[in-house]
């Protein structure tokens, strides 16, 4: 199909430029592991805004991508709460976001307000930041907590800005690791996000979360299966009996075995035979010594 004719089929086209030299697509195995913390955030960070503001309060999980600091801020409301983050032994910061509207409400009904109240969309005052700046340092600390040995150097808060044109948190092109959360307190909803350096994280993924080359792959599952614990039977050679013979046993009925009495025993595993043995003893128990040993190709 020419592209006119494309065109005219009302379908249009997107394509998104992708530098292979700078890959912003997290590994499955490093993204889930980064899923499972930030929602265990989101969990204790919706039981601390439950506690503080005194309505039901939940934080849910919505998107975990990685993507440059220009991208992220440019997805950011031009006017939004940023709060910037200090990590030790970093130049880059961690940011924090939520709407100033939302944070204002949530300081109104910490303070008795209605939760009807309307609340405009402006800065803090310096009562409202101290209490903010409790719940973000409390929120902090819930993060920590989360994030485990992938975040051991401490965090503390630094400022908060207001335009996300302006909050320069890292160098624009710094991949970030970005989760976006969706915050219920009573009815009112809610977008916030967290922006952390992906260097920050992604240096400790590899213990939490250690790889191996595949090349390793067959020796490691040989090892494993070595390891795994199998029931070995030692058993007379089977006879067939019919389902009437069965069911008309009786106590001190003798069945006649096809086994020789100088024929070892079978040695098998899930009813494969492996080997035959002879018995014998091993101190105050019953053993059996091997006495040949089959290769079984099936």
């Amino acid at each position: 199909m020419s592209e006119q004719e494309d065109q005219s089929a009302g379908r249009q086209r997107t394509v998104d430029v992708y530098d292979f030299r700078r890959p912003t697509t997290l590994p499955r195995q490093h993204s889930r592991v980064l899923e499972v913390a930030f929602e265990t955030f989101a969990r204790q960070w919706g039981t601390q805004l439950t506690a503080k503001v005194r309505v039901k309060s939940t934080a849910t999980l919505e998107q975990l991508i990685m993507q440059s600091y220009d991208e992220y801020a440019a997805s950011l409301p031009s006017v939004t709460a940023m709060v910037l983050c200090r990590i030790e032994g970093s130049e880059s910061r961690l940011v924090m976001q939520f709407p100033a509207t939302a944070a204002l409400s949530w300081v109104t009904r910490m303070l008795g307000g209605a939760s009807e109240t309307a609340v405009p969309d402006r800065k803090f005052t310096q009562i409202e930041q101290s209490l903010i700046s409790r719940m973000v340092e409390d929120g902090l600390e819930d993060l920590s907590y989360s994030l485990g040995a992938l975040l051991t150097t401490p965090v503390r808060m630094d400022v908060i800005q207001y335009n996300s044109q302006f909050a320069q948190a890292a160098a624009p092109a710094e991949l970030m690791i970005v989760a976006s959360f969706t915050v219920k307190v009573g009815e009112s909803l809610a977008v916030a996000s967290l922006a952390i350096p992906a260097d920050i994280l992604l240096s400790g993924l590899g213990d939490v979360n250690p790889t191996v080359h595949s090349r390793d792959a067959e020796a490691l599952v040989r090892a494993q299966v070595t390891q795994v614990p199998v029931d070995v039977a030692i058993q007379l050679s089977p006879t067939p009996v019919t389902p009437a013979q069965i069911l008309g046993l009786a106590v001190g009925d003798v069945i006649p075995l096809p086994h020789l009495e100088n024929r070892p025993f079978d040695v098998a595993i899930n009813g494969t035979r492996l080997a035959t043995a002879a018995p014998a003893r091993n101190g105050s128990r019953a053993a059996a010594v091997i006495v040949t040993i089959e290769e079984n190709q099936r």
